[in-house]
């Protein structure tokens, strides 16, 4: 799998599959996220409210430090349900 540079582990695909987590959903977290942070692991983690799925927060971990940039992986993330937008001091 590749979208606009991006490549996935094989966690990653599995995860898509079995959650059945659309990749335009993911592009558009990418391109488009309500919000992001650089977390402890050093990965980029994206968030987007995802109408279309009963307003769930769908959560993309991007590894940026290699080429092309690697999508580790994707969940909805029942922490921020419902939410469309949080500040964030380390936001990018």
């Amino acid at each position: 799998m590749l979208l606009n540079n991006y490549e996935f582990t094989a966690h990653s695909i599995d995860v898509i599959r079995e959650r059945k987590i659309s990749e335009s959903w993911i592009s558009d977290a990418l391109n488009n996220s309500d919000w992001n942070t650089v977390k402890e692991d050093g990965n980029l983690h994206y968030f987007k409210n995802i109408a279309e799925n009963n307003g769930r927060v769908l959560h993309v971990v991007v590894n940026h430090n290699v080429y092309p940039k690697r999508i580790v992986t994707v969940y909805f993330d029942r922490k921020y349900k419902g939410i469309k937008r949080v500040k964030s001091e380390e936001q990018i």
